[in-house]
């Protein structure tokens, strides 16, 4: 007579009495908790780490710079087609898996693993970067490899993907900003793939993308400070007129005039500072344009979203002239005048750029910009 099947107890399996795994629990397969804090997100798809290796085009003669090489998914990669590999790693748990990965292996003569922050390390000559970048250091991680003395023939960067997608932003576009200017500058960028959120452990919270960086050579000749600091300005409202955002932000004015006082003293330039009698109809103009451009926008987040937070300058510029029951209470000087005609000659008579805005502006507007204002004497450094 045949058995009644019985039910199994604790859900075993059938077929093998210790079959019950019991369920996986957050990091239970990590040999250590990440610190996410310090953007540990491992990458552990092993066709996108190929993928990102091959979009490198490798030279069996390439030094490599890898930055946070983690467990050295991407690391042993590198190591099958470059000639040598330097590893710059925040956390010295992680430096030891990435030893172990290459330990007694003919690998471990051509990896170089140096502790410490990249952002603060000074880096040996490399030609190549590869990087599964922590999204904290994304911006100065870029401008340090493009300010480099010798900088590398090429970058292969995965980021946070709305940050990788302003490195690449065209002019007209809603991510197109100073970030994205001053990369296109002095490097060819291109979006080279997407990589999932799921692709890595832990997850992060937002999705990733590879961009390829080639910086230019020759660098253009330019200085970047002054580069910088005059689209500072520019993007401060960037969806409003040129003309609002220099003629109408009492702080900028306060900015240039200071530089041109500074380039009048280099160059022993005398300065006029007397006061200046203005007609009626000059006052209501000047106030008009400063009170449209005020009401257009507050000062609480005008700055382009790719800044935490205004310039110290215009910070303390505004607090300080802040109005007096709803009127400022300086007076004009002819050095003020003199200062704001320049600007307005630059904006509206030498670029015909005083009705364009920012966010709408390419390269060359810019370039012609700056060079239209160092005519004039004015300086941003």
């Amino acid at each position: 007579m045949p058995k009644l099947a019985s039910k199994k107890r604790n859900n075993a399996s059938q077929s093998n009495p210790y079959g019950y795994t019991a369920p996986k629990t957050k990091g239970s397969n990590a040999i250590f908790k990440m610190n996410t804090d310090i953007g540990q997100h491992v990458l552990i798809n092993p066709g996108v780490a190929q993928a990102i290796v091959d979009k490198a085009d490798l030279k069996q003669s390439d030094t490599v710079l890898e930055v946070g090489p983690g467990s050295g998914n991407l690391t042993v990669r590198i190591l099958e087609k470059a000639k040598r590999v330097v590893a710059v790693e925040l956390d010295p748990r992680m430096a030891a898996e990435v030893t172990k990965r290459v330990q007694g292996k003919p690998e471990q003569k051509r990896l170089e693993v140096m502790l410490g922050d990249v952002i603060k390390t000074e880096l040996p000559y490399f030609d190549v970067c590869i990087s599964n970048t922590p999204y904290q250091i994304s911006s100065p991680l870029t401008f340090k490899l493009l300010n480099l003395p010798h900088p590398p023939r090429v970058c292969i960067l995965t980021f946070q993907r709305e940050f990788a997608s302003r490195l690449f932003a065209i002019p007209g576009s809603p991510l197109y900003s100073r970030l994205s200017v001053n990369v296109q500058m002095w490097a060819h960028v291109t979006h080279i793939m997407k990589v999932g959120k799921n692709n890595f452990r832990p997850p992060p919270a937002v999705e990733s993308s590879v961009v390829r960086l080639v910086p230019k050579n020759p660098r253009p000749d330019i200085s970047f400070e002054e580069w910088d600091g005059m689209l500072r300005v520019c993007f401060i409202r960037k969806n409003k007129t040129l003309r609002a955002g220099w003629l109408g932000v009492r702080s900028v004015m306060e900015m240039v005039e200071e530089n041109w006082r500074a380039w009048c003293a280099l160059n022993d330039i005398p300065v006029d500072e007397g006061p200046v009698i203005s007609t009626k109809n000059e006052e209501m103009v000047t106030e008009e344009i400063m009170m449209d451009a005020e009401q257009e926008e507050e000062w609480g987040g005008i700055m382009d979203v790719d800044e935490d937070e205004l310039p110290d300058f215009f910070k303390e510029e505004r607090d300080r002239q802040r109005p007096q029951n709803g009127k400022y209470r300086k007076k004009k000087g002819k050095v003020t005048e003199l200062v704001r005609e320049k600007v307005r000659k630059v904006l509206e008579d030498d670029t015909k750029l005083a009705d364009k805005r920012a966010r709408n502006c390419d390269e060359g507007d810019f370039l012609k910009l700056l060079w239209a204002f160092n005519q004039e004497g004015i300086h941003f450094n």
